[in-house]
């Protein structure tokens, strides 16, 4: 069983498909763009969660180029990091295990890259996950002292991820309905 899978042979399995009909070719196509959007911003989030307190610094030494409440944010957020990484290192293991999940999540997208209707609900599941980032930010973020602002910030992720997995949903609904009218 090959455990990786290189990117151009799950692309050229993908998109090359010799009995498929333009509209499905043009349909996988779409799918792949959706998939791939939420894949690279999926590894994105995980590979910057590692180096808060590095990232956070380049921010503090720029705060400048804030509006005047989030510096204020950012300032205390880069201290209480700074401060607590100095005093115990170990706390940050918790952001790093964030950072592994969202990288474990985009290699799980990698489903319906290569099938997307047998792996639909993959697209769902990511759908839902979106959605539930809101009752997170609305009911843990008043808890944990997060500003207003800052929660609206962590569900626009919830907002730009649902998009392409909406449009991915719709076209694999499509495509299904196409490859079932093929098989009749």
């Amino acid at each position: 069983m090959q455990i990786c899978i290189g990117i151009t042979e799950l692309s050229s399995e993908f998109l090359t498909k010799p009995h498929m009909t333009a509209l499905q070719q043009q349909l996988r196509t779409r799918i792949k763009i959706y998939i791939w959007i939420i894949i690279i911003g999926l590894f994105i989030s995980g590979a910057t969660a590692f180096p808060l307190e590095t990232e956070l610094a380049y921010f503090y030494r720029h705060i400048q180029v804030f509006p005047v409440g989030m510096q204020s944010w950012l300032t205390t957020i880069y201290e209480a990091i700074r401060a607590t990484n100095a005093k115990y290192p170990y706390l940050s293991y918790g952001t790093d295990w964030l950072a592994f999940a969202h990288l474990v999540l985009a290699i799980l997208f990698i489903g319906p890259l290569k099938d997307p209707v047998r792996n639909i609900w993959v697209i769902q599941f990511g759908m839902i996950a979106c959605v539930l980032i809101f009752p997170l930010a609305f009911i843990a973020g008043p808890i944990r002292h997060i500003p207003l602002f800052w929660r609206f910030v962590d569900s626009s992720f919830g907002v730009i991820g649902i998009v392409p997995l909406w449009l991915a949903y719709r076209a694999t609904q499509k495509l299904h309905k196409q490859l079932q009218a093929n098989h009749l």
